[in-house]
């Protein structure tokens, strides 16, 4: 069974129309059938059956391979050999990105999330003031709750029980998911919001007083540019005296913590569980592994990728790799720790790692 079962197949696609939206390579099998080969579901490749299309990328899985019984499959050239002979290969320099291509085609309600109601226009279930201002094609799912002088865009759905504050203005075909809130923001086209997600609410800001800490205001927004997508449970502060933005493009995972006055740039990539504090600027292309921790007021230049679980405590240069604990750059990151290795194995250098 495909593994789209809660997705809606958009048609049925032959081999031949995959590879063209894919840019592939058909390579027939030994004995191709009379009628055209058609795709009706992707999956994995010890799952795949007839009608399904599956991607192989590396020969740890030449075990899967060879058990799948797939009507299709994204392939390398120099892998092709590998394939059972009933599976029309589909060769393309990078499956992955062949797969992504043809999955989106297939299954296009999977994009982005839709109506959980499966219905049109303002459900009688939500609030919506009546000083907000709904473009036509709005959809919103009972529960939702749209305060005054907000406005959104034609073609953008607000999930159930989702929150849209006081002013804020969403643009178009953007995806709003069940339970997350949006305050004080400005959010662009084609934005994708997902369940749980937070945007705009206080910053972590606070003063010593004689008493203890004295709360700062909050006075910035959030600004989230076009094509940006914000994973479930992701928290992004607004601003406290400048404003909290996040870049065109840029892709942050679930459980992802952005603090106030932080400026993400274009085309980033934040994994989960990463934090980032306060006033903290990311350049375009930045890439920051699962659980970074990026201390506050700092710099990470354009194109700079930190690794997974890595602290950074200070600016990162534009183009660098770095990692660890303090972060330091890659290379002599990974000597460091395989000198420990070393030092910790000298008395047993037989024990395995």
């Amino acid at each position: 069974m495909s593994v789209a079962a809660f997705f809606h197949l958009s048609r049925p696609y032959t081999v031949a129309e995959i590879a063209e939206l894919a840019g592939a390579a058909i390579r027939d099998p030994a004995a191709p059938p009379e009628t055209p080969q058609v795709i009706t579901g992707v999956a994995p490749l010890a799952a795949g059956h007839h009608g399904d299309l599956c991607f192989f990328v590396s020969p740890r899985y030449v075990k899967e391979l060879a058990s799948c019984r797939a009507t299709a499959c994204f392939i390398r050239p120099r892998h092709a050999h590998l394939l059972p002979e009933p599976i029309v290969g589909l060769l393309v320099e990078d499956p992955q990105r062949a797969m992504t291509l043809a999955a989106a085609r297939l299954f296009p309600e999977a994009l982005r999330p839709e109506s959980l109601f499966r219905a049109s226009g303002v459900s009688p279930g939500a609030v919506v003031h009546p000083e907000a201002r709904l473009e036509p094609g709005v959809i919103v799912d009972p529960g939702a709750f749209i305060g005054p002088g907000a406005e959104v865009g034609s073609g953008t759905v607000i999930g159930p029980q989702a929150v849209i504050g006081p002013n804020v203005r969403i643009g178009r075909n953007c995806s709003i998911g069940a339970q997350a809130s949006v305050i004080c923001s400005l959010i662009g086209d084609r934005v994708i919001v997902h369940p749980g997600a937070r945007l705009g609410q206080d910053g972590f800001g606070f003063a010593r007083g004689d008493k203890g800490w004295v709360k700062t205001p909050q006075l910035g927004r959030v600004i989230v540019q076009d094509d940006v997508e914000i994973g479930a449970n992701t928290t992004i502060d607004r601003g406290a005296t400048r404003d909290t933005i996040v870049g065109e493009g840029t892709k942050i995972d679930n459980l992802v913590q952005i603090a106030h006055n932080v400026v993400i740039g274009r085309f980033c990539a934040i994994v989960a569980q990463t934090g980032v504090a306060g006033s903290s600027v990311i350049g375009d292309y930045v890439a920051l592994g699962g659980q970074c921790a990026v201390a506050g007021h700092l710099e990470i230049g354009e194109g700079a990728a930190v690794a997974a679980k890595s602290g950074v405590m200070r600016d990162v240069p534009p183009g660098a790799r770095y990692g660890g604990a303090p972060a330091r750059p890659l290379r002599r990151f990974l000597r460091a720790e395989a000198l420990l290795d070393r030092i910790a194995r000298r008395d047993k250098p037989d024990e395995a790692i």
